[in-house]
């Protein structure tokens, strides 16, 4: 049951009169409760004109979907198929999560914590490159430092989907989502 119908429920309107008093249609309003989020101004919307703040109507929306926890630990190992060819460890779980319409938090944070892994390895590799003449370390040290940041992010991505598999959540995650 969507949380939408539960406010407006509570405050005795029908979706006709929540339609009026929002100037949201009344279809719009059927399709939300039925679990298409709100967002952007008809969230804001229907918020004020229920009363309640609008993160309660995206929260709720969002705990509204079903998860198929079979694809989102389709989206979470695509990305280790990919984890040599960095642009594409970001592009096919994306791409996934697209074909799949899994849109949820649970494939955002996946999506999320490789696109900061990338980001985070770049950097770490090219410091690596420029400072190693500065401490007089050998040339492979920029390859080492490449295996052991592919090693870590395997060791992520398999820890994520042992913890998808049993407790239906991430073992290592963000505290924000990047998209």
């Amino acid at each position: 049951m969507s949380k939408l119908k539960d406010y407006r429920e509570l405050q005795h309107l029908t979706q006709e009169e929540l339609a009026e008093k929002s100037g949201v249609s009344v279809r719009t309003i059927q399709r939300i409760e039925a679990g298409t989020p709100p967002k952007g101004h008809t969230l804001k919307t229907l918020a004020k004109a229920l009363h309640v703040e609008e993160k309660n109507l995206v929260e709720a929306a969002q705990a509204d979907q079903k998860v198929n926890y079979t694809k989102v630990k389709v989206i979470n190992i695509a990305t280790i198929l990919f984890i040599l060819f960095p642009p594409l460890n970001i592009i096919i779980p994306l791409l996934l999560m697209w074909i799949f319409k899994e849109y949820h938090k649970l494939s955002k944070q996946i999506v999320s914590i490789q696109i900061v892994w990338t980001i985070f390895s770049v950097i770490a590799v090219v410091l690596t490159a420029l400072t190693r003449n500065w401490f007089w370390l050998p040339d492979e040290i920029v390859l080492i430092v490449m295996v052991i940041l592919v090693l870590v992010n395997v060791f992520i991505i398999l820890a994520n989907a042992a913890k998808i598999d049993k407790e239906n959540r991430l073992a290592i995650q963000l505290n924000f989502n990047v998209i």
